[in-house]
């Protein structure tokens, strides 16, 4: 990702008034609500593949 990706609300406690948090020295992705006054980071974990088999599943059900 080229651009930094705002939160449209805290997870917290669902306020809008973020910031993004330049004191924690977690890096990217971090950001701070100044309603609860909490600091949290967000962090794109990939894609998930739909509609694939797990190898470690054992095959069918039955």
């Amino acid at each position: 990702m080229s651009e930094r990706v705002a939160p449209f609300y805290c997870p917290y406690c669902g306020d809008e008034d973020l910031r993004p948090s330049e004191a924690l020295e977690v890096g990217h992705g971090a950001w701070e609500c100044a309603a609860c006054n909490r600091a949290f980071q967000l962090k794109f974990l990939g894609l998930l593949a739909r509609n694939v088999q797990r190898a470690d599943t054992g095959g069918e059900r039955t």
